[in-house]
């Protein structure tokens, strides 16, 4: 079943509600929008679909910071664990294994929340 968005801009087409429901956490479709079913004749407002309602808008708060921030964690717990790795001396060489296992529980978390962020993926 299609769907059809009016927004201030002009109206989209969408094959599904799916469609709909990842345009609306991507923010291509607001919640003031107004939402048509094929073969309906009522427009509804995005908000009042309990689809789209219980959607995820994509993080801007201190999530979005925090991924970002393990990045660069990860980055910089990897470079230098490398250079370690690489050294004579194997103080160093155990240090730079330390390194290197912390920088893959940033990984890891980093994984997992990307994963929680995700939407999920229904057919309607």
């Amino acid at each position: 079943m299609s769907y059809r968005v009016r927004t201030p801009d002009g109206e989209l087409g969408y094959p599904t509600m799916l469609d709909v429901e990842q345009a609306y956490t991507q923010g291509l479709v607001g919640p003031e929008d107004e939402v048509l079913e094929d073969g309906h004749s009522t427009w509804r407002k995005a908000s009042s679909i309990p689809v789209l309602a219980r959607a995820k808008r994509p993080s801007t708060g201190l999530m979005s910071r925090a991924q970002k921030a393990g990045v660069v964690v990860a980055v910089v717990l990897g470079f230098t664990s490398l250079r370690l790795i690489m050294k004579d001396d194997w103080g160093l060489r155990g240090a730079g294994i330390v390194l290197a296992l912390a920088m893959s529980s940033v990984l890891m978390w980093l994984t997992v929340s990307a994963v929680r962020r995700r939407p999920a993926t229904r057919q309607d």
